[in-house]
């Protein structure tokens, strides 16, 4: 979906599952979806329960930034929600990524959602 403001034309997209077994859901919701540089991001990651949930790997990148976070997670026991937030991100398309991981580092499930971070005068 586009919209138009007096700040020019603007991306927004919602989360879409890319890949996700039944087992291993992950539900990915990040906020604000605009925001003007310097932006905060608050990413918060859910998952079902599962025994080979072993990482959640939360990425936020832009064509000039990249930025990640990797928690360790204990399988089954370990927490549904993981939340972070990404600090002072300057102007772009963010892809905002959380990837779920198994054992060796295989992926188990994919979730992203696309954020606009407006730059500032002096990033134009």
């Amino acid at each position: 979906m586009y919209v138009r403001t007096q700040l020019g034309l603007m991306l927004m997209l919602t989360a879409l599952p890319i890949a996700a077994r039944e087992a291993n859901r992950l539900d990915l919701h990040v906020t604000p979806a605009v925001a003007m540089a310097p932006a905060d991001l608050r990413v918060r990651a859910t998952i079902e329960a599962n025994r080979s949930n072993r990482a959640i790997e939360i990425i936020a990148e832009s064509d000039d930034f990249y930025r990640s976070s990797e928690i360790p997670l204990d399988g089954d026991r370990a927490p549904r929600t993981t939340q972070l937030e990404f600090h002072g991100l300057p102007g772009g398309i963010y892809a905002v990524r959380a990837v779920l991981k198994g054992a060796n580092g295989g992926v188990l499930a994919l979730a992203r959602q696309v954020i606009n971070v407006v730059g500032s005068a002096q990033e134009r």
